[in-house]
């Protein structure tokens, strides 16, 4: 996965340190995992207590659109060890959970998908962020 534009992000200490240890944890050639990295390591860490209110971060439910197609959707952003496959749930580990985790609500990222598109997701709504709900465990 390739990322053409790279807004700035925010992630929590929790999430990092919960993203990380997952990372770790995975093959050297897990599909998503250079990328997750990257985004991580270029990310503003800010204390799980005071994330703002519109970022989304681990476990948040959100609304997006995907460009080009027009096509708003709505996912709780969970890890890998959490995807059931239920169509309401979006991966960290797939490049679209990838994309948006920390961005905050009207940014947008795009990003090359295989065969040279570029797709782009922009952030809607952050209808739940467990920071906010004052759930720092999720």
């Amino acid at each position: 996965m390739e990322i053409t534009n790279r807004p700035a992000i925010t992630v929590s200490e929790r999430d990092l340190e919960r993203l990380e240890a997952m990372l770790a944890s995975l093959p050297d050639n897990q599909p998503g995992a250079d990328a997750l990295r990257e985004e991580l390591d270029r990310a503003h860490i800010a204390p799980s207590e005071q994330m703002p209110p519109d970022v989304v971060t681990m476990n948040s439910r959100i609304r997006f659109v995907v460009e080009p197609a027009g096509k708003e959707v709505e996912k709780t952003l969970v890890y890998p060890r959490d995807f059931t496959g239920q169509a309401d749930q979006l991966s960290v580990a797939a490049p679209a959970g990838i994309a948006v985790l920390g961005l905050a609500i009207g940014q947008h990222i795009e990003w090359c998908v295989p065969g040279g598109s570029t797709v782009c997701a922009r952030i809607v709504d952050v209808s739940y962020q467990p920071e906010r709900a004052g759930n720092y465990m999720l």
